[in-house]
This record gives structure tokens, C-alpha cells and sequence, in this order.
């Protein structure tokens, strides 16, 4: 029965303030196009799908254009002893034929260097077995989607931070109105003292009492005007706007009641947080470069291809040209136990990954359950101070009917008055509160839908 009543004093407090509001949807597209700090999320997000593309490009094959000019002068001389390798035949030939025919030849030199050389020659070079690039590929998919949970994370922070923006400045626009309306009894008060002292029914001290009330409420104004102002900047701000921008009222807020238990809340919680799938995500990176580090004993295989020209000159003509195609496997058998040592580093933090997720989940349900029992208290709080308002305003108009009749005290008349405006005060404060609560407790539970930015 305590939760049929809770439901039916909110069903009525929705009946005056229900409906769509439109003008805070609207900030919150606004907020979601605008806000500096999503936009530095988004931009990190970019950042990573094109670390992701650059991952994916190797895969493909490089192709590169290479040209080089040589101009040398001295170093090693090659020896090549020609004469003394053919002559002896050459002689014994002569021998046999009876003839010269066969000349004597010298040894020859040439430089090692050529005066002049150029190389011309593209360059294919394609991988074909090579762990890192596979595994480096997956890694960067892993973490470039963790780039966009944390767009998402960041935008139900914003929406409820507009949200409770916005409420607060409805709540200190409300607290100023009443105490706007709260001046012109406590200047009507002043006047019926004036007119009392001058028929000689009260003393000058009334009157001087009823001055001082009102020169502490003109400070209780500024105090609230300055909250307005304090408040309206922190939602321009929000929005990325000059902080006098002026801000919509909407009278018209919604506000339906959250009927879900306890446990649903938590289970929600646990169920819809982004931070969880993205310390998932996370996890699985881990789990890859754990997986790279071990497949790092295992060879790599690439394939090459050139063609070009070399000569002393730049033609390129069937005389010059050249092809060449290779096929390079490397395999790294020793490198004095680093490769373990990255192993193990990459094992020590998949399981931290993994403690921060457990730790993570137990403060989201801590949260979630801290969040719940929050709305409970608000919606208790709204019932009891509209029972006390409702109550001391009655109080107040007998008390003030009775001090213009001269049956109570003026001491009676501003501690009725005083009771009066710090309920309906008290009021105003729990509702906007109850709004903001609720608001913290959607984020918590992942439950706010996410408007779309304008594109």
C-alpha cells in the first residue's frame, strides 16, 4: 500500500507538470552538436579509425620508386689476372697451329666504383606471413571501438548534466519568483505597521522590525539573483554559448515516476553500462597483444620484386633494364628473453583489465543502488514538505488575519511568514531535486535515450 500511495501523490504532481518537454530536448541536441568536450571525445574517435586504416593498409603491398645517382672517384681497384689465365693456352695454341694468331693479353684493372652510376627501379614488397601486422590489425579494432563506448559514456554524462543544468536554473528562477512574491507581503507588512503607528496601536519598533525583515529579504534576492545568473552560465557553458544567452523557461517538464525495484535498477545498471563493455574491450585487446607476443617466435615471410634500369647514363632501353623477385623469411631465434618479457607484461595487464572490470562493476551496482535509494528519499521528501506548505500557508493567513486585528504579536506574524516561505521554498527545492535525481539515475542506469546530433 506504501508504494500505491507514493504513486498516486506523483501521479498527481505529473498531472500539473507532465507532458514532452520539447524545450529541453531541444538544448540537449544542442549540447550533444556543440559541447567542446564531446567534441574532443569525437575527434579521438577519428583518431583511432584512422589508426585502424593504417593498421588494415599493411596488409596491402607497399610499391615505392627509388632512383639513385652515383658519382664516385678513387677506392678499391679490382684486379683480374686475364693474361695470365688465357696465355698459356693462347701459346700452346700458337704452338700448335704453327701461327701467331693468338696475341698475348695483359692483366687487367678497373675501379670498384664506377665514375658514374644511376639506379632506377620500382619497388613491390608485399607480406605474406607475418604475425604483428595480423594481430597489430585486431588490436587497433578493439581499441578504436572503445573510442566510440567512450563517445557514448561521455554523452549520457552530458545529457544528465544538461539536464540537472537546466533544472537547477528552473529551481533558482522558482526560489527567486517566490521570494519576488514573499517582498510584497512583507511590504504590505510594513505598511499596515505604519498605519498602525500612526493610529498609535503599535510602537516604532514594529515598524523598525518590519524594515529590518525587508532589508534581509532584499539580501535574500541578490543572493538568488546571483544563483540564477551562477546557474544560467554553467548551461550556456554546457552548450558551448555565451554565458548571457538567455535560457527558454519551460513550465511544461516531465516528470514520470521510476517504478522500478531495487534489484531491476542494479540489474539495469549492470546490464546497460558502456564503461563495463568498454573494459571488455579492453580485455579483449589484452588478450590479442598476449596472443601477438607468443606468436612472436614464429617466422615472417614477405615477397619482393623490383624492376628498373642501372647504367652509367639515364637510358632506359632494353640494355639497361632489369628484374629481380625475392622472397625473405625471417626468424628470430634468440633476443636475450625479451620476447618473454612482453609475454609476461602482457599477461600482468589482461588481469589487471580484469580486476578493474570487477571493480568497476561492484561501484556501478554500489552506484545504482546509492541512485535508487536517492529517488526513494525524494519522492518521500516532495510529500512531506507539500504537506508542510500546504499546512503553514494556512497558518499564516490565520496568523496574518489575527495580527491585523491586533490578536497576535508581530514577532507571530514574520516567524509564521518565515516558516511559510522557507516551506514553499523547501518545496520548489525537493521537486527540481527529485528531477535531478532522477536524471543521475537514468545515466546510472544507462536508461536515457541518446538524441542524435545534427549532422
Amino acid at each position: 500500500m506504501g508504494r500505491l500511495n507514493l504513486i498516486f501523490v506523483f501521479f498527481l504532481f505529473a498531472l500539473k507538470i507532465c507532458g514532452q518537454n520539447v524545450i529541453l530536448e531541444q538544448y540537449i541536441k544542442e549540447g550533444l552538436e556543440h559541447n567542446l568536450a564531446l567534441q574532443q571525445k569525437l575527434d579521438n574517435y577519428e583518431k583511432s579509425l584512422a589508426v585502424l586504416q593504417e593498421a588494415k593498409g599493411m596488409f596491402y603491398p607497399s610499391v615505392s620508386l627509388n632512383a639513385r645517382y652515383t658519382v664516385a672517384q678513387g677506392g678499391r681497384i679490382i684486379e683480374f689476372p686475364v693474361g695470365d689465365l688465357l696465355n698459356p693456352v693462347y701459346q700452346t695454341l700458337n704452338q700448335l697451329t704453327a701461327s701467331d694468331r693468338f696475341s698475348v693479353l695483359e692483366n687487367q684493372e678497373f675501379p670498384f666504383y664506377r665514375p658514374h652510376e644511376q639506379e632506377t627501379k620500382i619497388v613491390v614488397v608485399q607480406p605474406i606471413i607475418n604475425t604483428q601486422v595480423y594481430f597489430n590489425k585486431k588490436i587497433q579494432q578493439e581499441l578504436s571501438a572503445t573510442g566510440k563506448t567512450d563517445v557514448e559514456v561521455y554523452k549520457g554524462h552530458l545529457i544528465k548534466e544538461i539536464k540537472a543544468g537546466y533544472y537547477n536554473y528552473l529551481k533558482a528562477q522558482r526560489l527567486h519568483a517566490l521570494l519576488i512574491d514573499t517582498r510584497k507581503l512583507v511590504e504590505e507588512n510594513i505598511r499596515v505597521n505604519e498605519s498602525l503607528y500612526a493610529n498609535d496601536k503599535v510602537t516604532i519598533d514594529a515598524v523598525l522590525r518590519a524594515q529590518a525583515e525587508l532589508s534581509k529579504l532584499e539580501t535574500q534576492i541578490a543572493e538568488a539573483e546571483k544563483m540564477v545568473k551562477i546557474s544560467a552560465a554553467y548551461f550556456n557553458f554546457l552548450l558551448n554559448r555565451p554565458h548571457e544567452t538567455e535560457i527558454i523557461i519551460d513550465t511544461i517538464v516531465e516528470s514520470d515516476i521510476w517504478l522500478f525495484t531495487e534489484e531491476e535498477t542494479v540489474s539495469q545498471a549492470g546490464t546497460n553500462r558502456s564503461e563495463l563493455y568498454m573494459l571488455q574491450q579492453y580485455s579483449r585487446a589484452a588478450e590479442l597483444n598476449y596472443k601477438m607476443n607468443q606468436n612472436n617466435r614464429l617466422p615472417s615471410l614477405l615477397g619482393m620484386a623490383e624492376y628498373g634500369f642501372q647504367g652509367e647514363q639515364y637510358q632506359f632501353n632494353a640494355q639497361n633494364d632489369y628484374m629481380m623477385a625475392s622472397l625473405v623469411l625471417r626468424w628470430n631465434i634468440f633476443s636475450g628473453f625479451q620476447n618473454n618479457a612482453k609475454i609476461k607484461e602482457a599477461r600482468i595487464q589482461k588481469s589487471m583489465i580484469e580486476k578493474q572490470y570487477e571493480e568497476t562493476k561492484s561501484k556501478i551496482e554500489l552506484e545504482a543502488r546509492q541512485a535508487w535509494y536517492d529517488m526513494q528519499a525524494s519522492v518521500k521528501a516532495i510529500e512531506a514538505s507539500r504537506k508542510q506548505a500546504e499546512a503553514l500557508k494556512k497558518a499564516f493567513d490565520i496568523i496574518s488575519k489575527k495580527y491585523q486585528e491586533g490578536q497576535a504579536s508581530l514577532i507571530e506574524f514574520i516567524d509564521a511568514r518565515t516558516m511559510m516561505t522557507n516551506a514553499e521554498e523547501n518545496l520548489i527545492i525537493n521537486r527540481y531535486d527529485y528531477l535531478i535525481k532522477k536524471a543521475e539515475l537514468e545515466r546510472v542506469t544507462n536508461n536515457t535515450p541518446l538524441p542524435e546530433p545534427k549532422q
